[in-house]
Order: structure tokens, then sequence, then C-alpha cells
């Protein structure tokens, strides 16, 4: 297995970043697109290999997907309509996206044809019933390992079709969300999918786009029957406010930095991370605000900042889950005891996040956390060392490793090469700020 060695920054991060295309955003702008009956264009697109998971998945079934360019982050995408996908000529690749499996389950489930998904090592560990049941209320015909929750699945054309339903979501859950709204559009009646806290809204804002209404009240969305897409003849993605918290939290950490990152997604869905490196006195300061693929974003010029603790748990988590991992490297710097609940989503992600985070931090800074079920507290100040950590695989513990290593006495990386399926030049990035 591959090793990454990470030295620490001996005179600050400074630079200019462009903020690769947004994960989330990347994968809808290609499901929709397919959906269309008209060519759309894409820019910016994120060719990390979950959003390609979902690109290889549609041209399985008869969707034209042409790269541009050799990056591959700019697209055509050119469908056959609402109704016109085709059945695979064999089983589909999810790869580790989550993404792609959950919301193509609910996207296919409407399909007059069969399809068999599989996925990596990870992707086969993690639940998937919590998609499964609202599907199989709306008529959804889906079955697979372990009571129908684990992969392979295989979803079975519905012999009287899809219905309407109002669903009382457990969790906060963008993906849960989204399978059940992609099925609604073919269900009879109107779709309704009721929330503890509002998710990311990246679907209701490209089905927007695409000329689909929804109607939000609460914390509850509904969607009605869809008969064809308007679609937009370009889609410009804007910059992953995940990928960019990476150099958020280095920029703040490390001494004597200061970074200028572009084309920031500022979806206020996804906002958390600024919230709560304000709260832990972050400089931040954001110029050039503007609108991208229907999407706010904006440039922030993040410099080198005294941080102190704080504590945030479950009304916020659907804004940061994903950047939770970092979040605790700022916390590790910082002054005071910073303290996290309301995380237990941690625990079925790419891999349990909160086992992972006390692996690394008990390596790098033994003493330096506590975690349990949800949650855990980060000891700032902590004494820290150089140390080999792994990393599960799991590209958000590697790249947060990697900031913990750049800001402390240097890290290795097991399997670090992980980074490329959400972020194949972080390690290039990281390299070109370090003067």
């Amino acid at each position: 297995m591959s090793e990454t060695s990470i030295q620490p920054a001996k005179h600050g991060l400074h630079g200019t970043i462009a903020i690769p295309g947004d994960k989330s955003i990347s994968h809808r702008s290609i499901m929709l697109s397919a959906l269309a009956d008209t060519p759309v264009e894409i820019r910016n697109f994120l060719p990390g290999q979950d959003c390609l998971s979902t690109a290889a998945a549609f041209q399985a079934m008869g969707v034209d997907v042409v790269f541009v360019d050799e990056s591959k982050t700019h697209l055509t995408v050119t469908g056959h309509g609402l109704h016109g996908l085709q059945e695979p000529p064999h089983i589909l690749d999810a790869g580790n996206s989550g993404t792609t499996l959950r919301l193509m389950l609910g996207l296919l489930s409407a399909q007059p044809f069969l399809t068999t998904f599989t996925g990596d090592a990870s992707l086969h560990q993690r639940p998937m019933g919590r998609v499964v049941k609202p599907l199989s209320q709306m008529g959804a015909q889906i079955y697979g390992r372990e009571g129908n929750t684990k992969l392979p699945l295989t979803i079975v054309p519905a012999a009287e079709g899809l219905h309407g339903i109002t669903y009382e979501s457990p969790v906060a859950s963008a993906q849960i969300k989204s399978a059940i709204l992609l099925a609604g559009m073919y269900a009879k009646g109107d779709t309704t999918v009721v929330e503890p806290f509002t998710s990311r809204d990246h679907t209701e804002r490209m089905l927007h786009a695409f000329g689909v209404e929804t109607e939000k009240n609460g914390t509850a969305v509904t969607i009605h029957s869809v008969r064809a897409f308007t679609a937009p003849k370009s889609i410009e993605v804007p910059g992953d406010i995940s990928s960019a918290a990476y150099w958020l939290v280095a920029g703040s950490i490390v001494p004597q930095s200061e970074l200028l990152l572009q084309n920031v997604g500022m979806n206020p869905t996804r906002t958390g991370i600024l919230d709560v490196l304000k709260a832990m006195g972050a400089d931040l300061t954001y110029e050039n605000e503007r609108e991208s693929g229907g999407e706010p974003a904006v440039d922030i010029r993040v410099r080198t900042a005294k941080l102190h603790g704080t504590a945030f748990g479950a009304d916020i988590m659907p804004r940061l889950i994903d950047e939770i991992p970092v979040i605790a490297v700022a916390a590790l710097l910082a002054e005071g005891d910073t303290r996290v609940t309301g995380a237990g989503e941690l625990r079925v992600k790419e891999t349990d996040r909160l086992a992972a985070l006390e692996e690394i931090f008990t390596r790098v800074a033994p003493g330096s956390i506590e975690t349990w079920e949800d949650g855990f507290v980060i000891h700032g100040g902590t004494p820290f060392h150089a140390a080999a950590c792994p990393s599960y695989d799991d590209h958000r513990m590697a790249m947060s490793t990697a900031i913990l290593g750049t800001a402390c006495a240097g890290v290795t990386i097991e399997n670090g090469a992980c980074v490329n399926i959400s972020y194949p030049t972080f390690y290039q990035t990281l390299a070109s700020i370090q003067k």
C-alpha cells in the first residue's frame, strides 16, 4: 500500500487556489441533464472518481456523455428525455459513491427496466435501508443483501408504477431527500419529504434550473409529477466548499499564512464551516460575491488567526457534516476545548469517522480527543509529534490528516491516494502553496 509523506509548513501557506467544482452539484448536473432532450454543456465539473462513476452509469443507459477536454472538467450531456433511459447491458458500479447509489436508486425505481448496482468494499458496508424504505413505500421493488439494505442491490420495474407519499425522515439527509424527490418526479400524486432539520438543497435548485418547481414549507419539500424538463443550455458548477474547507482551516492555523480561495460555493445549506470558524475567531474576508450555476459563490481570503474552542451540535450538522474531520484539526490548534455533539451520522460514512478521528488524533497528539457515540471533544493545545496514520481509504480523512501534518509536525498517510475520489489535485495544490 502506498504512503504519502506530509511535511510541516515552515514558512506559512501563500497563494491563490481555484476551488474545484462542487461534488454534490457535479453529480446532479449529470443526472438531470441525462433526463433532458436537448444537449447541456457543463463546466467546472469535478472529475473525481465519485462523479465519474455517475457519468459512467448514465453512459451505460444510453446517454451521450462527452468530455471536451483532457482534464474532464468540461463536458456535454445529451439525453433522450425524461423517459429515455435504456436498460444497462451490465451491472452498474457506483464505486465509492454513496451519492451515485442513493440518488439513482430513487431515479431508477421508476424506470421500466431492471438495474443492478454494485460498488467498492466500503460502499458494500454503507446503509441503504434508509433510502430503500421510503422508496418501497412508494411502490419501488428493490432487492439486496441483509433485508434489501446492502449491496448488491437490484431494482425491478414497479408493476403498478410509483405513487406519491409524505415521508417523515428520521435524519436530515440530502441523499435521502433527493432519492425520494427524484422518484417523486415519476410518481402519481404529490411526494413530500419532511426532515428534522433542512438538509442541503442542491437537488431542489438544480430541478429549478430544469424548469421543475418544488414547494418548501418549513422543513418539508414537495414535488409534483413531472412531464418534461426545460433544460438550460449550460451549467457552471461552483467550487466545492467541502474542498475549500481544507484550505480555510490550513490558512487559519498555519502561522504566517494568507490564501485566496476562488469561486467558493456559498449555498446557505452548506456554509456551516464558515459559521464555526468565525465562532473560533478565524480571519475570513469575502470578495467578488456573485452567482454561479444558480448557486451563490464568492472568493474568500483567509489569514492566520488565533483560534479558540467552541461548541456546536445537531442543529448545524446538516450544513457541515463532511467538514467535521478538518474542523477537528482546527480545534487541536485552537486554545481551549471544542465540543461536538449530534454527529452520529459520521459513524456511517465511508468509514466510521469518529473512530478514525480518535485513532489519528491519539497517534499525533495523545490525550487530545475523547469520543462518544455521536460526538467528541478536542483539547486544544495538546502537544503533538510526527506519526504514521491510516487513511481508512476515506478521502476526507486523508485530506484532513494532511492538513494536520502540515500544521503540526508532519505525518505519513497510508493510502493517501484515496483523495482522488473527490479532489485529485489536492496534494499538488498543497505543495504549490508552501513557500
